[in-house]
């Protein structure tokens, strides 16, 4: 696993041995950032992200890498979240990230406390917690962490399938890649 883009471009990222964490694969990262960067390559200069359930941070470390001004990883595993902080050492870097060793419901709270507003969130839970991506996305909608043009990427199996319309979130694209799908949100206008 390697950073794809930007001032990290063909840096190593470590992940765990085992089932327990499920990296986001460097194809469909590369796709999730060409989607996002579509007609404007600067989309990501100074952007606040949310990488939720972050596991390895490989999302937030290349979000960081092409230019992102701050992104919070929401990892409830101390594990993972150690792991992050592995990757983002050996990365060198020492600010514009927060590790945040919390599950996502108490830690969207924590940041909405902090009037943090997020531009791009990624969200990517554990393909077998289903009722995690609506649980997520739901509070997400409720919440005042989405900026006006916000995009959400939820990363889920192609068998499982996300609604278009979920509570104030619209689905503007989707995008298969093998067994994994990249479902984009919007807040309704």
């Amino acid at each position: 696993m390697r950073v794809i883009a930007g001032k990290l471009r063909s840096r190593r990222l470590r992940s765990l041995r085992g089932a327990d964490i499920r990296p986001t694969s460097d194809r469909l990262r590369e796709t999730l950032f060409n989607v996002l960067t579509a007609g404007n390559p600067d989309a990501l200069n100074g952007s606040v992200w949310l990488d939720l359930y972050a596991g390895t941070g490989a999302v937030g470390i290349e979000a960081l890498s092409r230019g992102a001004g701050m992104v919070f990883f929401v990892e409830s595993s101390p594990t993972a979240a150690g792991l992050i902080a592995q990757n983002l050492r050996s990365l060198g870097l020492e600010t514009g990230f927060r590790i945040l060793r919390q599950e996502v419901t108490r830690a969207l709270r924590t940041l909405e406390a902090e009037s943090i507003t997020a531009d791009f969130v990624f969200i990517d839970p554990p393909y077998q917690l289903e009722n995690a991506y609506r649980e997520t996305l739901s509070l997400l909608s409720k919440s005042k962490l989405l900026g006006a043009d916000a995009v959400i990427a939820a990363e889920h199996q192609k068998k499982f399938d996300l609604e278009n319309d979920l509570f104030s979130l619209h689905r503007y694209r989707k995008l298969e890649q093998g067994d994994s799908v990249l479902s984009f949100y919007r807040k309704k206008s």
